[in-house]
């Protein structure tokens, strides 16, 4: 009963200040009929607050948010599901979910007619143009009687989150390059040939189908070995991104490090559908979310899209260089990049040399920094190339599609180049 006489509204305190002004008068004046009105008037919030007090409602709620991986700037729906389990009444309801203000405006609804077993759904949308994971919820609830005279407050704890991950674009095909280990542009094939001896094995991994399991070399080795019924050499990317604070220019979505982190992302999603393993590698050293041994592109890509949803500057003045050492010689690397300077360059030189192609897209940092503003060439273009890296520069009204070309077109001049180098070599030796 305390409870619902503060939750009075100003409406149901003028009815009580109201009734009370009313008896006092009527006594002071001698009109009976006055101090019926005083009484009834005081006496309906009252009554009121005592109703709402005593009822034993109780509420259920489902959230639901569908889906929960999106792009920035495609909306999500979220799905509110709300049953009475409670044996009596309980007015009018007063709903708002608490959304984060990237997402919109708070939603709030007005549900009537709540008795036992009643339930009712209502659904909203959200959509954010920045990337990021945030959190929907809690819902506050306010029971309210039809005269609107008590309002009392309830909060559900729940929450569910949402992930919206960077703007991406279509990339087209471009040669990636790539050695025999699998890591370019090699397709994974069956084994047509050969007999049992013949067969390539491997430990056994979690999730392997037991069916695959080659029973001589368990035996033989003491460890379960499955056997490859594809070509040993997967391909295979590594994706650099370089987050760190001193290397981006420009605040908020109009940021380098925004436009690196969605290129980032569009090469991610774009190296999944051509049937190579990607992993990410950020200026803190490799991302946990990634995945060597996933093959479909659906797969492989989320967790990528995920983890770039929420990537941060880092005020890093070095590059982390220690997933190097677990890389071997000939997988393909692809390196999104602000400004570099000479204590990078070690790094950079290293990265390309553990790589059988090394490519890189050259964020025009200084571009960005002057507000978008074109003119001449600039960025971290021409040092890459010293160190032998595929570059092209991203400047703020490129296309990506048109540097991710440009990236290709460098790479068939840096091939016509190699083969005129040899030609010159053979053609010397035999003068």
């Amino acid at each position: 009963m305390r409870e619902a006489l503060a939750g009075l509204t100003v409406r149901g305190r003028a009815f009580v200040a109201a009734g009370v002004t009313a008896i006092v008068c009527a006594v002071l004046l001698g009109q009976p009929a006055l101090t019926r009105v005083g009484v009834l008037v005081l006496v309906l919030p009252l009554v009121t607050a005592a109703f709402l007090g005593r009822s034993r409602y109780r509420l259920a709620l489902v959230r639901t948010v569908t889906p929960q991986l999106v792009g920035a700037g495609q909306a999500a729906r979220v799905t509110l599901t709300l049953s009475n389990e409670g044996r009596t009444p309980s007015g009018v309801l007063l709903l708002e979910d608490q959304v984060p203000y990237v997402l919109g405006t708070r939603p709030r609804f007005v549900l009537e007619g709540i008795g036992h077993g009643w339930r009712r759904q209502v659904t909203y949308q959200v959509r954010s143009e920045v990337r990021g994971r945030f959190e929907i919820g809690p819902m506050s609830v306010r029971v309210s009687d039809p005269f609107g005279l008590v309002e009392l407050g309830r909060a559900f704890q729940t929450t569910v989150p949402l992930t919206v991950t960077p703007r991406t674009v279509p990339l087209p095909p471009i040669g990636l390059g790539g050695a025999w280990t699998g890591s370019g542009d090699n397709r994974p094939r069956a084994f047509a040939t050969g007999s049992a001896e013949d067969v390539t094995v491997r430990a056994y991994r979690r999730g392997d189908d037991l069916r695959r399991v080659h029973w001589r070399s368990s035996a033989r080795t003491g460890e379960l070995q499955v056997r490859r019924e594809e070509q040993p050499w997967q391909s295979r990317a590594t994706l650099f991104l370089d987050n760190r604070t001193a290397s981006h220019r420009g605040q908020g979505i109009a940021s380098s490090l925004e436009a690196a982190v969605s290129a980032a992302a569009s090469i991610a999603l774009h190296l999944s559908q051509r049937g190579f393993s990607v992993r990410l590698v950020t200026a803190a050293g490799e991302e946990p979310g990634s995945v060597w041994h996933q093959r479909d592109a659906h797969l492989n890509s989320a967790p990528l899209l995920e983890a770039l949803a929420v990537v941060q500057s880092l005020p890093r003045p070095r590059l982390e260089t220690g997933w190097l050492s677990e890389q071997g010689n000939g997988g393909l690397v692809v390196a999104v990049l602000g400004s570099v300077d000479a204590l990078d360059v070690p790094v950079l030189r290293r990265m390309a040399a553990h790589s059988g192609s090394a490519l890189a897209v050259a964020v025009d940092v200084d571009a960005w920094g002057a507000g978008g503003a074109g003119g001449a060439p600039g960025g971290a273009a021409p040092l890459l190339g010293q160190q032998g890296w595929r570059t092209a520069t991203l400047r703020p009204r490129d296309r990506l599609e048109s540097v991710w070309q440009d990236l290709g077109r460098s790479g068939s001049g840096v091939r016509a180049a190699r083969r005129d180098t040899e030609v010159h070599a053979v053609g010397g030796g035999e003068r």
